[in-house]
């Protein structure tokens, strides 16, 4: 586990251009149903310098999400034990802390299991895609403190992961989700269109890892190629077969319970994404089933000339 966690926690971004690396954690409080997510970027373009911001958005239990935006300010390679770094953000080995504008956090999380690759482990390692993610805590539980407004509240036993990206930038068009299904079962899934030139006019790949009872499935991580992606912005699903069993994964992303938040790529291009972590998800293995209601974390995104569509569509 500790050289697998030592993978999937690497800083990876060593000053190359036309790179993206990803920290975010996504937590819910099991009593209330609000949210907590807040994503750590660097961006280093293809042309000019690198940069590191983010944002963090709350999710109360009652009303819309707000977001704060932090940086840019100008990011250097990470040094130490520190993954992530700029003035009014942090994120190390056990913690992520930072403010931004009326948010303010200071959480630690702690996880015994070992990471999910989302994605094949060797994909990762060797940056054999344009991108790829893992999650290196897939069943963080968080503590600390979040002030919203003025307003400080403990952090005790929230429940969610802590991933991890690199790569040149955004999909032309993906979904995402992480369900805890409880009792330590977990899903996360990424299906994603590449805008690579003669990729982008596929239909969307699904990588779908579960793990249940302990163990992963599918125990390799290739790609789904059995499941179906229909993406849209409220309501999305995969259906097909893994191996020899039905999969039916299915979301629904409540529009009072979303945010839209854009992105610029190393390359320029502009990506907007639809997120939430209040989405419905319910999902069918074979004659298994389990259902999520309120506390699921689910985003769509586009990329390129399909993102101002759904800018114009769902309201920031």
């Amino acid at each position: 586990m500790d050289n697998e966690l030592a993978s999937a926690t690497r800083p990876r971004w060593q000053g190359t251009p036309n790179r993206l690396e990803v920290w975010y954690a996504t937590l819910s409080d099991p009593a209330s149903g609000a949210g907590l997510w807040v994503h750590y970027e660097t961006v280093a373009p293809t042309v000019g310098a690198a940069y590191g911001h983010g944002w963090a958005t709350w999710f109360p239990p009652d009303g819309p999400p707000r977001t704060e935006r932090f940086g840019p300010h100008p990011a250097e390679p990470a040094t130490g034990a520190t993954w992530f770094a700029i003035p009014g953000a942090h994120v190390g080995p056990t913690d992520i802390t930072g403010h931004a504008g009326t948010l303010r956090w200071a959480l630690t999380w702690a996880d015994n299991h070992r990471p999910l690759w989302t994605f094949p482990r060797i994909a990762w390692e060797r940056e054999l895609l344009p991108g790829a993610q893992v999650v290196f805590a897939p069943t963080a539980r968080f503590s600390g403190t979040l002030t919203v407004g003025g307003a400080t509240q403990p952090v005790d036993g929230w429940r969610g992961a802590v991933s991890h990206i690199y790569g040149h930038g955004n999909a032309r068009r993906w979904g995402w989700l992480h369900a805890d299904l409880g009792g330590g079962d977990v899903l996360e899934v990424v299906t994603a269109v590449s805008h690579l030139p003669g990729l982008r006019r596929l239909s969307p790949t699904a990588f779908v890892r579960f793990r249940i009872d302990g163990a992963d499935w599918p125990r390799f991580g290739l790609p789904a190629l059995r499941m179906r992606t229909t993406l849209g912005v409220r309501h999305w699903q995969l259906a097909g077969r893994i191996g020899r069993r039905a999969v039916l994964i299915r979301v629904d992303q409540p529009e009072n319970r979303c945010v839209s938040l854009g992105y610029t790529d190393p390359d320029g291009g502009a990506a907007v994404c639809t997120n939430t972590l209040q989405s419905d998800i319910h999902v069918e293995v074979g004659d298994r089933r389990w259902s999520v209601a309120g506390t699921g974390h689910a985003e769509v995104g586009l990329r390129g000339i399909d993102a101002p569509a759904l800018n114009e569509r769902i309201p920031r």
